[in-house]
């Protein structure tokens, strides 16, 4: 009987206390949503790093795959010999620009303690940035091949004419001098890499031809082309290690099928040559008398 008269207080002091409640609770739940928010971020940025290198990875073997359709036919030619098409390449961020208008390099968050070297080649998704100039134990500086002292070896792919790619200090062009006005170079030529110097790999994306002009008052044709890569805004960039490579070989397979297509070309070749008749000899035995 008692209890039944205490409950509407019971009800009352509930309601009242209900909000305190709440209050008390919104610092435990403000903390755990939180944590929850601070972990979730960092597992999207770790997400987005990572996508971000398989993206630069995929982007660099993207610009090697026209070189490799064009050197397909002589490949074939040389089955079985090893191809060293994957080399060894790691993903760095850029950590400082140059702010001096005559000189375009770039300052990477890689150095000699992750085998980073003077001369290493450097490329974005979308073509060559340049190389490694300098070398500290922790950061490196990247010349870009904009830069005027800059100059790199490049071929067009379109017949393999081949030229030398120098920078003008413009970071959206650069040129290609001494280049004979009879040379057969176009307005839109892609610019690989020609791989001469042992400096560059071969084969990936430098620029595009802009401009082409030929005067009879000058003794070199003038050809201007924009690089491919965004060195205006580039925040990560791919080192490359050429030297380290991995042998690629046609898988067993594939070998096994050219190898059994070749044997049964050729066995038809030998069934369609006539078969030479053997030719019967007959010996007449000599006789010789000694006398004795």
């Amino acid at each position: 009987m008692t209890n039944n008269r205490l409950d509407p207080i019971r009800q009352s002091l509930s309601s009242v206390l209900s909000p305190l409640q709440y209050l008390a609770n919104v610092p435990g739940v403000m903390l755990d949503w939180s944590a929850e928010a601070f972990a979730t971020r960092n597992m999207l940025e770790l997400q987005n790093k990572e996508l971000l290198r398989q993206q630069l990875v995929m982007s660099e073997r993207l610009q090697r795959f026209e070189h490799v359709r064009q050197e397909n036919e002589r490949l074939r030619a040389l089955l079985g010999s090893p191809v060293h098409m994957d080399s060894r390449k790691m993903v760095a961020e850029v950590m400082e620009v140059a702010s001096d208008p005559f000189r375009q390099f770039v300052v990477l968050n890689h150095g000699s303690q992750t085998g980073i070297y003077v001369g290493q080649p450097v490329v974005d998704a979308q073509g060559v940035v340049g190389q490694v100039v300098e070398v500290s134990e922790f950061t490196s500086r990247v010349l870009m091949v904009s830069d005027t002292t800059h100059g790199i070896p490049v071929r067009v792919t379109r017949n393999d004419v081949r030229a030398i790619a120098n920078g003008m200090g413009d970071i959206d062009q650069i040129e290609l001098r001494h280049v004979a006005k009879s040379t057969d170079i176009i307005v839109g030529d892609l610019l690989v890499t020609s791989g001469l110097g042992n400096r560059f790999p071969e084969g990936y994306p430098v620029a595009r031809v802009i401009s082409v002009s030929r005067d009879d008052g000058q003794s070199y044709a003038v050809i201007y082309a924009q690089p491919l890569a965004a060195l205006d805004r580039i925040r990560y960039v791919l080192l490359i290690w050429p030297d380290e490579t991995k042998p690629f070989t046609l898988p067993n397979d594939v070998q096994e099928l050219i190898k059994e297509a070749a044997d049964k070309a050729a066995a038809t070749v030998n069934s369609s040559d006539p078969q030479p008749q053997p030719v019967e000899t007959t010996t007449t035995p000599v006789t010789s008398e000694v006398n004795q």
